[in-house]
């Protein structure tokens, strides 16, 4: 494989920054679209290294599905899946390429770091292990921190806002400040909104349309909205796997809107379009 073509990544965001790509990959035997496909580390390797190929700028590594109803995994067990994966992406991949542990537990994430991975993201927004944090700033990583209502075992049973988006950009921004407070600089702080973590189908529709919003904030923002169920709701599709275009529309739309980062299973669709909004988006500052 040929990696000096694909797209190098910068802590440093700024407008003029072109969209990242992060890749899924999930270890687990219940994730709720690619569950159980790459439980086998030979299998997950390929699988991400096929992404990197097809554009992805970021893997993210994932030992404990977070869908709607699953039940935590403890941490001998995360271990057990993430680990050997780390370890043998990061003997494939350039030594400055992003690998991303998606978990809430920081004693996944400091064995995670020292195997190799040099970014976190943490679905808690660090309130699970307030620790995160301070690894993230004794590390000098990017951390991703999410909004969620509730957790994973029951966060869709009767989600609740009065203002959806001012509710999840001011508990961002809150945690942001927190996340500074502990020594992490501006730039390594990535606010993501948490499409489909206790939200409802207009809950989901309301956060995609003020989207702009939250990019106004100087912070970089990330955006996971792949093969969702409200997608799936929209199209009338009872497959995950063939939500990947719709996908890619959800894409374009969040890069016209300033998100910096694009956490999606179908790489080629979403590189593809992120890549035509880019250009639309990035004509209109010439």
């Amino acid at each position: 494989m040929n990696l000096e073509n694909t797209h190098k990544i910068s802590p440093f965001f700024n407008e003029s920054s072109s969209p990242l790509i992060m890749g899924i990959l999930n270890v687990t035997p219940d994730s709720f679209s690619d569950g159980g496909k790459h439980n086998d580390p030979a299998s997950a390797v390929k699988h991400a290294m096929k992404m990197v190929q097809d554009g992805a700028d970021i893997i993210d590594i994932g030992g404990e599905s977070t869908r709607p109803g699953a039940k935590s995994i403890d941490t001998s067990e995360q271990l057990r899946r993430v680990l050997p994966v780390i370890q043998q992406l990061r003997s494939e991949l350039p030594d400055d390429f992003p690998i991303s542990i998606d978990t809430t537990d920081v004693k996944v994430a400091i064995a995670a770091v020292e195997s190799g991975v040099n970014w976190l993201n943490d679905i808690s927004a660090a309130e699970d292990s307030a620790e995160m944090l301070t690894l993230a700033a004794d590390k000098n990583l990017p951390i991703v921190l999410m909004h969620r209502q509730g957790k994973s075992a029951t966060m869709q049973d009767a989600p609740f806002y009065d203002d959806v988006s001012e509710e999840v950009f001011s508990y961002l921004l809150k945690r942001a400040e927190v996340a500074i407070a502990e020594g992490i600089p501006k730039h390594h702080i990535v606010l993501d909104p948490g499409i489909g973590f206790g939200k409802l189908f207009e809950h989901n529709i309301e956060i995609l349309n003020k989207l702009p919003l939250l990019c106004q904030s100087g912070f970089p923002v990330l955006l996971g909205t792949s093969r969702k169920r409200f997608l799936a709701t929209i199209c009338d599709e009872t497959e995950p796997s063939r939500l990947g275009a719709a996908t890619a529309a959800t894409t374009a739309l969040a890069v016209q809107a300033g998100v910096k980062i694009l956490r999606v299973h179908d790489i080629t669709e979403n590189r593809q379009a992120a890549d035509v909004a880019w250009a639309v988006v990035s004509a209109s500052h010439q």
